[in-house]
């Protein structure tokens, strides 16, 4: 007997995910496990994988559609099971009229010669994927989508003509038409491009919320309402770590950066101090074994914060591996949403931007957040001399929840010295 497949909750609390691609055509069979479609997040890339040995009969979503959570995408059948008709399958699944007028595309291939208003399309007809049906990367059809591109005039760069990304950036620049001619989206619950509107005469113009930028606001505003913070600053000199840098970079091509030197520290101070590496929930603190460590990453759609994993089991070397890994995906929006969850803290580092110091706002259910200042030439007492050092500020926020002041103080100051003694780290 045929069975719905629908769309799973793919991060905790989801009430939707776009459906970006399918990775499986009509009838063709997968085994446990293999990747039948790829999901996007507000933040993330999520491969949907099969629960079972089975093909797809039809389809009742299409690419680029948003679905809500536990609405159905498909109907699959067990591998050899006979489906001579999959609309009177999905009648006796009860999906009616309505649902099936869903499975339209929302980005569809290239269409023909545009005509008169047709009699609807049967059902049948809809739910099969176009026979040029255009492959594109989540992010390429993301920022397609927002600057009202069709997918259909763009000429892929890729393996099989695969969109990229550079190809919608390069659209964009040469000034391409929106999608004014090709077939009207049907109403589902799509995001809403965010192609600013033309200045008013009000002297402004309105740029709609992205996901990604609502999901970020709904998520700082929560923090701040509901979680109490309070802040701890400290400055460590960090000639001695510069100098280490530069002597284990010295003709190596997987190169450290300041900010491993920082992500290790602050794994060394959450080992050193496990009081500080929990998070509150309503029924009690949570303590754990290992350090995980978010990196926020500023990418031209928004802040996203992926977590690295027992940092204190890594290598500097290693490390730098991971995070430069997480940048690159992050502009891509290939990280994945198992990647952006769990950790007891974060570090966000605007020190490049020339910024001295800063607060950041705690990311829940994490307890922590360390900002990160830029390295500046200061004055520095020592000894009863003044001499001239590197610095750097940090500030560190803390839920007073789970996390007294003066726990705090104790991590700050096995951090700073941390910092200034860099061979702590890289034992």
């Amino acid at each position: 007997m045929p069975e719905l497949l629908r769309m799973p909750e793919v991060a905790t609390g989801s009430t939707s995910a776009i459906l970006s691609a399918w990775q499986v055509q009509i009838d063709q069979q997968y085994a446990t496990g293999d990747v039948i479609a790829v999901l996007e997040t507000d933040k993330a890339v999520v491969d949907m994988e099969a629960e079972g040995d089975g093909r797809i009969v039809h389809f009742l979503a299409s690419d680029g559609q948003e679905v809500a959570t536990g609405d159905p995408i498909a109907i699959w059948a067990a591998v050899g099971e006979e489906v001579a008709d999959p609309v009177a399958a999905a009648a006796a699944l009860g999906i009616g009229d309505s649902e099936q007028a869903a499975s339209v595309p929302v980005e569809p291939a290239e269409p023909a010669e545009p005509a008169e208003p047709a009699e609807p399309v049967p059902a049948t007809t809809q739910s099969q994927p176009t026979v040029g049906r255009i492959f594109a990367s989540p992010i390429a059809r993301r920022m397609a989508r927002e600057a009202g591109i069709g997918l259909a005039a763009l000429v892929g760069s890729g393996p099989g003509g695969r969109i990229r990304r550079r190809d919608v950036e390069a659209a964009i620049a040469s000034g391409a038409a929106p999608a004014a001619s090709q077939p009207a989206a049907p109403a589902v619950s799509q995001a809403p491009a965010s192609t600013p509107v033309a200045a008013s005469a009000a002297g402004y113009r309105e740029i709609p919320h992205t996901r990604l930028r609502k999901a970020i606001a709904s998520r700082l505003t929560e923090s701040k309402s509901t979680v109490p913070h309070f802040y701890l600053r400290g400055t460590a000199v960090v000639d001695d770590l510069l100098a280490m840098r530069a002597q284990m970079n010295d003709g190596e091509e997987n190169r450290v950066s300041v900010n491993d030197f920082i992500i290790k520290a602050v794994a060394y101070a959450h080992g050193k101090i496990p009081e500080a590496n929990v998070i509150w929930t309503e029924d009690a603190v949570r303590a754990f074994d290992t350090v995980d460590i978010s990196v926020a990453i500023a990418t031209e759609t928004g802040l996203v914060t992926p977590v690295v994993r027992d940092v204190g089991s890594l290598s500097l070397g290693q490390l730098a591996l991971i995070t430069k890994d997480f940048a690159a995906r992050a502009k891509d929006g290939g990280l994945r949403q198992n990647e952006l969850e769990g950790g007891t803290t974060s570090v966000s580092n605007l020190g490049m931007f020339g910024t001295e110091g800063f607060d950041a706002i705690i990311n829940p259910p994490q307890s922590t957040i360390l900002a990160v200042g830029a390295a500046q030439q200061q004055p520095v007492a020592r000894d009863g001399n003044v001499e001239i050092a590197t610095t750097v500020q940090f500030s560190l926020s803390v839920d007073h929840r789970p996390i007294d002041g003066a726990t705090a103080a104790r991590w700050m100051q096995v951090f700073i010295d941390a910092m200034e003694n860099p061979a702590r780290i890289v034992r």
